[in-house]
């Protein structure tokens, strides 16, 4: 069945962005943005969703055509496969559980599949045809997912039959990484922890322990700094199973910008680090 798609946002609906960003960041962070001088790392966020059109940003956030640009910068040893990729979920898929279906044009829209259910790909589905049809990105103004074709993915789940594997995501000024936010709990109960490039803890402390650093945290600083070459900022986020690094995908509205840091002083710190890479053109010296 040949699907239709939504088209993107008007440009008189466009032309409403900068008040709804506005009110919606003094919703969440209980201040008022300055899109003339942001300086915090999430007001830069906001600025970048109304003012950076960088070409390059849609193919690296195309989780499948990220594939082949990592691929070819770092090395396929680096990419989990790609079992399939279309627009419509077959009937009865042919590939070996355990396995995850993605879409390729958004964040947080994905279903694990364990062991083969026929009632509940049924499910997956029908809620692979809402992520087709939804305008990902759009109320958030978040302007590069309507650059990314739509479509779904399916890849072999990575990490422990039961829960998620940790997930490093690497936050890189200027091609290098200064943060590590480690998740902890996917799926369960989440949280994370921010650490600094030397393995810092730069969050509040929680109950939780420390985590180790990866083994291959050196190579996955290496990796992210090369993905983001001449960019001023981009969050690349990575895996480690059985002491082997893995890309996951590269983000540049990390949470929106409507995410709090605790403690707050983080978002000022991580906002300088931005504005000296975009000072210096993308590259921190």
């Amino acid at each position: 069945m040949e699907l239709t798609l939504p088209t993107l946002a008007s440009p008189r609906t466009a032309t409403l962005a900068p008040a709804r960003i506005a009110l919606t960041y003094l919703w969440r962070h209980h201040r008022l943005l300055d899109l003339d001088d942001p300086q915090t790392f999430t007001a830069l966020v906001q600025h970048r969703k109304l003012h950076d059109r960088d070409a390059r940003l849609p193919p690296l956030a195309d989780k499948v055509l990220a594939k082949e640009i990592v691929a070819d910068r770092i090395g396929r040893e680096w990419v989990i496969p790609t079992l399939w990729h279309g627009v419509e979920l077959p009937r009865c898929p042919d590939w070996p559980t355990p396995f995850v279906v993605k879409s390729r044009h958004g964040c947080n829209q994905n279903a694990f599949v364990r062991r083969w259910d026929a009632a509940e790909w049924r499910s997956i589905r029908t809620r692979a045809r809402r992520w087709m049809y939804s305008d990902y990105g759009g109320w958030l103004d978040e302007w590069l997912y309507a650059h990314i074709q739509r479509g779904l993915l399916v890849e072999p789940l990575v990490g422990p039959l039961t829960g998620a594997p940790i997930d490093y995501k690497l936050y890189v000024f200027g091609g290098r990484v200064e943060y590590i936010q480690v998740h902890l709990g996917r799926g369960q109960r989440h949280r994370w922890i921010v650490f600094d490039r030397n393995w810092r803890r730069r969050s509040s402390p929680t109950s939780d322990l420390d985590p180790a650093p990866p083994s291959s945290l050196a190579a996955m600083m290496s990796a992210a700094g090369e993905l983001a070459r001449g960019i001023d900022f981009v969050r690349v986020d990575m895996y480690e199973i059985d002491r082997k690094p893995l890309f996951g995908e590269m983000t540049f509205y990390p949470g929106s910008g409507l995410d709090r840091f605790d403690p707050i002083g983080l978002d000022a710190e991580m906002g300088r680090f931005w504005l000296k890479a975009k000072s210096e053109g993308g590259v921190l010296r």
